[in-house]
């Protein structure tokens, strides 16, 4: 159920620039430099910027001691955007002469030494690894040889995993945000189940998906989907990189997809399973065991444990069934954080034979206490004969059981037509 649309307070900004000043008393830094993915970024995009403006993405924000930041933008795009914000009655939360476009080097470095912060203690937000896209820093190299080249004095301090902790419980305020965005999630996996039938195009189904969550005011980067009778693919629709028509789908087929949820620059994500007739056996298999995997996880989903104690209990049905999972069975949700590995099991198809390399993804951050607030896309999925299953969506750690935001999608759906 979609309920009045949620926004923030100026309280919710006090409270993320005290996490911020926080981040900086732990470290020991006298600034912090918040480095914004550039705008329009797809999926789980690199966002710091953001959650301290509540303002478009792809800027620089930087706190200097106990002064309000300063935000850096690439254009004159952004300002336009708060001139008009400021005409609408909107609350902005960065004052206009605290914006510059100087989305560079030297519009960096000039705001540091305008605090005489040239051979300070500086926390970068950039300069550490931010999985599953960006396994390398963020950072652009030139722009960042030019700030050490101006600023030999100064040290730069990666506090990645500082604003992991600080940021990853969600606020009230965050939390609603969260479950709108959750209910669009629903609304898009219900769209989806009522267009796909035989003789559909899977394109149709996809565009019916991506409707539902535009009419909901809700940012939807794109979707992951692969149809067919069975396969072991995950990724984007190949025609959405590779010339070729849609497939059009027919009885005994499966749609896999993972429907990705954007509003107020909180994410959810959403594993939608679509049988259209009567699936595979194998594909009821693989399903069970999927389910079975997010039943163990959402047992151990509660303060006391760990991340690592989650992933431990959804490979167990994976293992004691001789399957394997395509993609991580659960990664952290806003920001994205630790992830569970993925990949050993591609070894048993006889086609990875003839590839060069394969790699297995290792689980990161299993050693992650769970605490209430946190968010978590929980995607289960397994692998029988060759036949994928995948299912899931968002959990929240409550106080003291996790909140289940999409049951909906836990599960294989039928087609209606």
């Amino acid at each position: 159920m979609i309920s009045s649309v949620p926004r923030y307070s100026l309280a919710e900004r006090d409270r993320r620039w005290t996490l911020a000043r926080d981040i900086m008393a732990a470290e020991g830094l006298d600034a912090l430099i918040a480095y914004g993915e550039h705008e329009c970024a797809d999926l789980a995009p690199f966002a710091p910027d953001a959650y301290f403006t509540n303002d478009r993405p792809g800027s620089i924000v930087v706190f200097c001691r106990d002064a309000d930041p300063i935000q850096l933008t690439w254009s004159n795009l952004p300002i336009t955007d708060h001139i008009e914000a400021a005409r609408r009655g909107d609350d902005l939360w960065i004052a206009p002469d605290r914006i510059r476009v100087a989305k560079n080097a030297a519009g960096l470095v000039e705001v540091l030494r305008e605090h005489r912060l040239e051979a300070a203690s500086v926390g970068v937000l950039g300069l550490d690894p931010y999985p599953p896209f960006h396994i390398n820093p963020i950072l652009p190299y030139r722009m960042w040889t030019e700030v050490l080249a101006e600023l030999p004095e100064a040290t730069f301090v990666p506090v990645g995993l500082g604003y992991l902790f600080a940021t990853v419980c969600q606020s009230d305020e965050e939390l609603a945000v969260i479950r709108y965005s959750a209910a669009a999630g629903d609304a898009m996996a219900e769209a989806m189940r009522a267009a796909a039938g035989p003789g559909v195009s899977e394109a149709d189904v996809y565009a019916a998906g991506m409707a539902a969550a535009f009419r909901l005011g809700v940012a939807a980067p794109g979707m992951l989907l692969s149809t067919g009778p069975g396969f072991i693919s995950w990724g984007p629709p190949v025609w959405s990189y590779r010339p070729q028509a849609p497939r059009v789908l027919a009885d005994g087929d499966v749609i896999m997809a993972e429907v990705f949820c954007r509003f107020g620059m909180k994410e959810t994500q959403h594993q939608v399973a679509i049988a259209v007739g009567e699936p595979h056996p194998d594909i009821k298999a693989a399903a069970e065991i999927a389910r079975a995997g997010y039943d163990a996880g959402l047992a151990v989903a509660r303060p006391g444990n760990t991340f690592g104690d989650i992933v431990e209990a959804m490979q167990a049905p994976l293992r004691d069934a001789g399957a394997w999972n395509v993609h991580p069975l659960i990664h952290s949700l806003n920001p994205m954080g630790p992830v569970c590995g993925f990949g050993s099991g591609l070894r048993r198809m006889p086609e990875a034979r003839a590839y060069g390399r394969l790699f297995d993804v290792p689980t990161m951050g299993g050693e992650l206490p769970l605490a209430p607030g946190m968010t978590f896309a929980f995607e289960p999925n397994a692998v029988v004969n060759g036949r994928l299953a995948n299912l899931g969506g968002t959990v929240v750690i409550g106080d003291d059981a996790p909140v289940e935001l999409n049951p909906l999608t836990a599960q294989l759906l039928y087609a209606t037509r």
